[in-house]
C-alpha cells in the first residue's frame, strides 16, 4: 500500500530552515527513484498536525519517516511515539550548540519508543535516506542492485582520490 501520491518515505522537518540539511535526504531518495514526500511539521508549532501525520502514516503506506529537527528536536521522538512506522531521526545543527543538543534529544528516547538516530547535519540526512533505501531494498531486487552499485561507486571514488602534492620534503625512506 502506498499513499495517494505514491510516497513510501516521508521526509519531515520542524522548520523550513532545516531544508538545507534535509534536502540531502530528498536528493538520495530521488537518486534511487524512491517515491517520497517532504514537508514542514513542527512539533511545537503544529502539534495537532504532527500527531495526525504520525497516526495516519501506516495507513497511508509510508514505510519510514525521516524526521529532522534542531534545538530541542522533539519531532522524531514524538512521531515515533504515535506510529509504528520506523522513524529515522536526523539532528539538525543548531546555532548555539552545533546540533549536539538535537543529537542528545533524539538519541535519548526512553525504552519502548525506538527512534533511529543518525549523525548531525547533512551526513545524517544522507545516511538516513540511504538507510531507508536499504530497508526498502530488502524486498526489491532492483533497488538492492542500485544500492549495491551506488556503494561500489562510492568505494571507487574513495579509492581513486588523489591528494594534492606536498610542498614539504618527502619523509619516505
Amino acid at each position: 500500500m502506498t499513499t495517494d501520491d505514491g510516497a513510501v518515505i516521508g521526509v519531515v522537518m520542524g522548520s523550513s530552515s532545516d531544508w538545507p540539511t534535509m534536502s540531502k535526504a530528498v536528493e538520495i531518495l530521488e537518486h534511487f527513484g524512491v517515491a517520497h514526500e517532504a514537508k514542514v511539521i513542527s512539533a511545537h508549532r503544529m502539534p495537532d498536525e504532527m500527531f495526525a501525520y504520525a497516526e495516519a502514516a501506516q495507513g497511508r503506506g509510508l514505510r519510514a519517516i525521516i524526521a529532522g529537527a534542531g534545538g530541542a528536536a522533539h519531532l522524531p521522538g514524538m512521531l515515533a511515539a504515535k506510529t509504528i512506522v520506523p522513524v529515522l531521526g536526523v539532528p539538525v545543527a543548531s546555532r548555539h550548540l552545533a546540533g549536539q543538543d538535537s543529537l542528545l534529544s533524539i538519541v535519548q528516547m526512553p525504552a519502548g519508543v525506538p527512534t533511529a538516530t543518525f549523525a548531525i547535519g547533512e551526513a545524517g540526512a544522507t545516511n538516513a535516506a540511504l538507510f531507508a533505501v536499504a530497508m526498502l531494498a530488502t524486498g526489491d531486487s532492483a533497488l538492492a542492485d542500485a544500492l549495491t552499485a551506488d556503494r561500489a561507486a562510492r568505494r571507487d571514488a574513495a579509492a581513486s582520490a588523489v591528494l594534492p602534492a606536498s610542498t614539504s620534503a618527502s619523509t619516505e625512506s
